[in-house]
């Protein structure tokens, strides 16, 4: 399979990477001189879009943070499969690693991952390139699958009332290339106490506000503080008003459809989003407050 990848011949070390949830298969790899990638390989329909994703990632990698930086592109295995090799992140998982530091260094993490994501939105998009319709219809959409589905849970009429009274309200700003799945499981803590981003196959052309929502579904169960510095450092302490606003209606959203979304996976994954759901709740009063609760100046 590795074979027409220039460069594989030097390989002393194959892995392969079971984490995560994307449909690539992904490859942890070293080098005879001690170099290490990350292979991720995808079937040769996915080509155009994969050239995309790797043409996104080879603008982020110009914008000055750590992250898996792009080294080689194109098609493996008899014309089979398209592949990506990208530069080995090295590093702790910051979702494994945050739980066991000084709040001070959480914050800190937080405040560098959201400076390093307004750097990701800075990048401009091509008018060509912006989509000319918003996500809005595809989120009343999913929202009706969610209320039709066997996964319906009791209760939900609070959040879903405020969605179907406040879903205009997103994508209000110009649209930028958004990582897609922004948040302490996407990222590393490398040796040198930096934030490293990776895992940039969800990306999309899209609002900047719904970047955050996984802060409520991911990040605050493993640390509030990073999640109160993602926020502060993307804004430099200037946040909008409408930004929360708007961010209650994505969190609301997510945490209702992400039930229906997890059917797939089976049980255990819908019994994990409904807590997910009902801790969104309680930190948003039921959305009956903007701000969640969690949300303090440190």
């Amino acid at each position: 399979m590795f074979e027409e990848i220039n460069g594989s011949e030097l390989w002393s070390k194959i892995e392969r990477i079971n984490k995560g949830w994307s449909d690539d298969t992904k490859y942890y790899i070293e080098a005879e001189d001690n170099q290490k990638f990350l292979l991720r390989i995808s079937n040769i329909e996915k080509y155009e879009e994969k050239k995309k994703e790797y043409d996104v990632i080879s603008m982020y990698s110009k914008l000055g943070f750590e992250m898996s930086k792009p080294l080689g592109f194109g098609i493996c295995n008899k014309q089979q499969h398209v592949y990506m090799l990208l530069m080995w992140v090295d590093g702790e998982d910051l979702e494994q690693v945050l739980p066991q530091l000084k709040i001070e260094e959480q914050y800190r993490l937080g405040s560098e991952a959201g400076v390093i994501l307004k750097k990701m939105h800075s990048l401009e998009v091509p008018p060509e390139k912006i989509p000319t319709e918003t996500k809005i219809s595809k989120k009343k959409a999913q929202i009706q699958r969610y209320i039709d589905s066997n996964v319906r849970i009791a209760d939900d009429e609070a959040a879903l009332d405020f969605i179907n009274k406040n879903i205009e309200k997103v994508w209000s700003k110009p649209p930028v290339y958004q990582h897609g799945d922004f948040h302490p499981g996407n990222l590393i803590l490398t040796a040198e106490g930096k934030i490293g981003v990776i895992d940039f196959n969800c990306w999309e052309i899209g609002d900047p506000y719904e970047e955050f929502y996984k802060l409520e579904s991911f990040g605050t169960e493993v640390s509030i503080p990073y999640c109160i510095g993602q926020i502060d450092g993307y804004f430099a302490g200037n946040i909008p008003e409408e930004f929360w606003d708007i961010l209650a209606v994505y969190v609301a959203h997510a945490s209702l459809y992400s039930i229906k979304w997890a059917e797939k996976f089976g049980q255990h994954d819908i019994d994990n989003m409904v807590n997910i759901y009902k801790k969104s709740i309680e930190h948003y009063d039921n959305f009956n407050r903007r701000i969640p609760k969690w949300y303090k100046k440190v």
